[in-house]
């Protein structure tokens, strides 16, 4: 079983942070959404069909971009993501390099 979970966040929205629980999927549906994982040297910068995985145990800071997002969290325990996948394995290309 999968759980699915859909949020959105306002363009002036402080940034959430989130403690990742189990490997996640996050996927942008609408807008814009910005990433940075602790012990991670890059931004992640997500637009609409971009996703991007969040490994068990992550420290993630979460804001949307220019624009308002919409975006959905996939999570199944390890069975989510293929045996051995990095965080940034499945990831759509990065846009910048420089927060439940």
């Amino acid at each position: 079983m999968r759980e699915i979970r859909t949020f959105e966040m306002e363009r002036d929205e402080p940034a959430a942070v989130w403690r990742i629980a189990e490997p996640s999927l996050v996927t942008v549906m609408a807008g814009q959404l910005w990433i940075t994982v602790e012990r991670d040297a890059e931004d992640y910068w997500l637009h609409a069909g971009e996703s991007l995985w969040l490994p068990k145990g992550a420290r993630a800071w979460i804001g949307a971009g220019a624009a308002s997002a919409r975006f959905t969290v996939v999570s199944a325990g390890a069975r989510t993501a293929p045996p051995g996948t990095p965080s940034h394995a499945l990831r759509a290309p990065r846009r910048l390099l420089a927060g439940w």
